[in-house]
């Protein structure tokens, strides 16, 4: 009996070890040379959840637009429901907009967009005006609820975007990467909503406009599909490296300027890759 225990015991300890621990090794003296005052959270892991390499990947962040990957999730469940069409229209109202990123905002009232359309611009340029719609269409808690449902009770949408007055509140959206990194691979996996709309989703994911975080120091063929996050106090960048192994990885970095804060997460993406690729 004790020969049992010892052995359980022994499994649970080294499942949580790195399952390439030259990649760990090599991310922990890179960020060995940063700065104390630099709080980095990373996760690196196969598709099918080994994990290659992690720090902090437990600890909830906060999200900025990273958020926005667990809303996507919700819309396309709701519309694999039949509650409503990717090609149905939305009117834009003036009392939708708001700025921050994104350029619907920019656009006159009246202006007739589908919910892909939004979904898409979302995803690809961040635009906090097409998020916002698609929250108050598919609903804040539905969101929430989903996440739990999935398994991820850690990704919470607790705000709208650009709300201000919440933000004074001390409201914020959360991630962290274990969870994110999860429920990126089950969107490759084509294991949410449909395969058609999981395939819808990485392609919006692939077509991100941002391209100063993962994508940065990572050559240009390769794919990536990914979701980055941006506040005064923490870039983040999740996504799926699309190596002749596919792997998934998240970074969020504090407690530097930003500038800085990409060229981290950047310099990380490439460690990744060059011993993944």
């Amino acid at each position: 009996m004790r020969q049992l225990i010892f052995f359980v015991l022994l499994a649970s300890l080294t499942s949580t070890h790195a399952q390439h621990p030259a990649l760990e090794q090599r991310l922990a003296d890179y960020l060995a040379k940063l700065p104390p005052s630099v709080k980095v959270n990373y996760r690196v892991e196969s598709l099918e959840g080994k994990r290659y390499a992690s720090l902090g990947d437990d600890e909830r962040v906060p999200s900025a637009s990273i958020i926005k990957i667990p809303i996507l999730v919700e819309i396309m469940e709701q519309v694999k429901a039949q509650r409503f069409e990717l090609t149905d229209y939305y009117t834009l109202q003036n009392a939708d907009k708001v700025g921050g990123a994104g350029t619907i905002f920019q656009e006159r009232e009246g202006k007739a967009f589908t919910y892909e359309q939004l979904a898409h611009q979302m995803m690809v340029a961040s635009d906090n005006t097409a998020t916002n719609i698609l929250i108050r269409k598919v609903g804040r808690e539905a969101v929430n609820e989903r996440m739990k449902t999935l398994g991820f009770p850690n990704l919470q949408l607790n705000r709208v975007m650009m709300d201000t007055a919440a933000v004074a509140k001390g409201i914020e959206n959360y991630v962290n990467a274990d969870e994110i990194n999860r429920l990126l691979s089950l969107i490759y996996q084509r294991k949410v909503a449909t395969p058609a709309l999981c395939d819808l989703m990485v392609a919006f994911l692939l077509d991100n406009h941002d391209t100063s975080t993962l994508p940065s120091l990572i050559p240009r063929q390769v794919g990536i599909a990914h979701k980055t996050g941006t506040l005064t106090y923490i870039r983040g960048d999740a996504g799926i490296i699309f190596t002749q192994k596919p792997f998934v990885i998240s970074v969020f970095v504090r407690g530097t300027d930003l500038n800085r804060a990409e060229t981290i997460i950047a310099e990380i993406g490439k460690i990744a890759y060059e011993a993944l690729k």
